[in-house]
């Protein structure tokens, strides 16, 4: 037995519907002369009738029927019609619409990632993420830090149907990465242009939230464009965004707008500070599709983004209260420098303090890292840096990011790491001090 009220907000005794949904016959029209026995024998059954549709109710609400009978309400809706055979990215969709067009096209991504204990034990972990279809021979496009350090990388459709994943390339900085599973005949998705895109549109995003929750949609509005958002590892990204729910598992899943067409990467959710216990809810972002699209084609063609500029060098940041107290100019801290990389031919050396590039001010390592990204591989500039209290002028020829000169660089930073661990090791009889902001023992020993 069903109960409901009106689709008007009667109670359901004011206001009896049949269970086909539709409203009874209007009563009969008081007659004008005669028929007085009529009327009062009406008024009496609908008296009766009221009594008892109305007794039920409230005996209902109480859970205290024990006689008589009642009405059942029921509603009803014709069933919406999904077609997705003529979608051509060019006419406004509805959210089912969009939903039934590219859930196919939207896939989680599982990955496992193998990393050594303390013990020197192999340890294994799993993390979750989202990706879509780019193309119907295979290509996936998802985050960066989706299959980063990933030692496998598996993906799945809503069918049911898993792939194991190859790693064609990805870049960090702008948190991309393009898979390649082994399929023919997908359907991939529309790519928009996030630039058409103005604050207060619809979106629609699909993805696996939680990594649980797999193939779910939410919707919401475009909040904001060109925000510069600092994620974890300092990078500084231009985000879309978004009100639309985007929670951890939802990473490297598309964000649609309301004609069908992928304008964001759904890549991050702002939440509370570890000072505060707030929750913070509706404020997600979104890499804008503009900024990454042709660096997808380049990673698909040659395995990485040709042309960016390499320093070879890792860097952290001199604090402004330690370059105050101890004299020494605020700036990028040089951590360790590649031996074959341009860096080390202009001669900038460990412990070196980048104070301008170019001639444009450098105050923290993030500043560096955002400035290089106005230059291509190829292009000189000049580098001013401190050392050991002196200013020098550096010229530099940038060289080219592969992902060979990335390994190389990476390995100078593994063996400067270990030797760091065996100098600690070897001093744990004495004082040891940790530095937040890097290693500054060329001014300090």
């Amino acid at each position: 037995m069903y109960y409901s009220n009106d689709s008007r907000g009667h109670e359901p005794w004011e206001n009896p519907i049949e269970t086909t949904g539709r409203p009874v016959d209007d009563p009969p029209r008081r007659q004008k002369k005669g028929g007085g026995a009529k009327v009062a024998a009406l008024c009496l059954v609908c008296a009766l009738v009221g009594g008892m549709v109305g007794g039920g109710g409230v005996a209902i609400a109480t859970g205290a029927l024990d006689r008589g009978s009642t009405t059942i309400y029921e509603g009803t809706r014709t069933p919406t019609t999904v077609s997705v055979a003529n979608i051509t990215g060019s006419e406004l969709l509805t959210a089912p619409e969009i939903y039934a067009a590219y859930v196919g096209s939207t896939v989680g991504i599982t990955t496992e990632i193998v990393t050594t204990n303390g013990w020197g034990q192999p340890v294994s972990s799993a993390a979750a993420g989202s990706g879509f279809v780019i193309t119907q021979d295979g290509y996936i496009l998802t985050n960066y830090h989706v299959i980063e350090d990933a030692n496998s990388i598996q993906v799945a459709f809503v069918d049911g149907t898993t792939y194991d994943a190859e790693l064609v390339g990805g870049e960090e900085e702008n948190d991309i990465a393009v898979l390649k599973i082994n399929a023919t005949g997908l359907t991939p998705v529309i790519i928009g242009d996030s630039d058409n895109v103005r604050v207060g549109e619809q979106v629609v995003a699909i993805g696996n939230p939680l990594g649980e929750l797999t193939y779910s949609m939410t919707q919401g509005i475009i909040s904001a464009r060109d925000r510069s958002i600092t994620m974890e590892n300092g990078e500084v990204m231009n985000m879309l965004q978004t009100d639309t729910a985007i929670n951890s598992g939802n990473s490297g899943g598309p964000l649609f707008d309301m004609y069908g067409q992928v304008i964001g990467i759904t890549s991050a959710k702002l939440s509370g500070s570890s000072s505060s216990s707030a929750t913070i809810e509706g404020l997600g972002f979104a890499i804008p599709i503009n900024d990454v699209k042709d660096m997808v084609a380049d990673i698909m063609e040659n395995g990485y983004v040709t042309g960016k500029p390499y320093l070879g060098i890792t860097v952290s940041t001199v604090p402004q209260t330690v370059a105050e107290r101890y004299g020494i100019s605020q700036g990028a801290l040089v951590e360790s420098v590649d031996p074959a990389s341009c860096a080390a031919a202009a001669g900038l050396q460990e412990g070196d303090i980048i104070t301008a590039l170019n001639g444009t001010t450098v105050v923290s390592s993030a500043e560096l890292i955002e400035q290089k990204k106005n230059y291509q591989a190829g292009d000189t500039v000049t580098m001013e840096v401190e050392r050991d209290g002196a200013s020098l002028t550096l010229t530099l020829t940038f060289d080219e990011d592969t992902p060979e000169r990335r390994a190389a660089q990476e390995e100078v930073l593994e063996q400067q790491q270990q030797e760091t661990q065996q100098q600690e090791q070897q001093n744990s009889g004495g004082y040891d001090f940790f530095w937040p902001f890097g290693d500054l023992s060329p001014w300090f020993y």
